[in-house]
């Protein structure tokens, strides 16, 4: 079984709408920031200085399925697994629960690139060391 990268995060007022529930866009954010804190705890970033590049991971596809309400202050349990880790690509799941509840359920897919500046990202394949630190994570 993979292991699962594990963090909470806490409904702002910000991210809730006029019902006082949290706005599905919120969910995005979340998601993006679960991705970055776990690349950090992994000491990975999504944006790395290569030799003569920089290496970044743009979004292909971003999916969220709702089942349940968020609301302000609550602290939500939010786990990260991956559920795809290709040559070029990694494909995050990421699971909202409040108390054992699930509350939503997304997968983000991003794609290795060198970015060059003035030029258009170019898809790379993920190198060995950063790959390797993602494997123990991959459903």
């Amino acid at each position: 079984m993979s292991q699962s990268f594990q963090t909470t995060r806490r409904v702002e007022f910000r991210d809730t709408d006029a019902a006082g529930i949290v706005h599905f866009s919120a969910f995005l954010f979340y998601m993006e920031q679960t991705e970055h804190e776990f690349l950090r705890s992994l000491g990975l970033s999504v944006h790395h200085q290569l030799e003569d590049a920089s290496m970044s991971w743009p979004r292909v596809s971003v999916h969220c399925d709702f089942r349940s309400p968020a609301k302000f202050e609550q602290v939500l349990d939010v786990s990260l697994t991956i559920d795809q880790l290709g040559s070029r690509s990694v494909t995050y799941r990421v699971v909202f629960e409040h108390e054992g509840k699930r509350l939503a359920e997304g997968t983000i897919t991003a794609v290795c690139c060198q970015v060059h500046p003035g030029v258009p990202p170019k898809s790379m394949d993920i190198p060995g060391w950063f790959k390797e630190k993602l494997l123990p994570f991959v459903d």
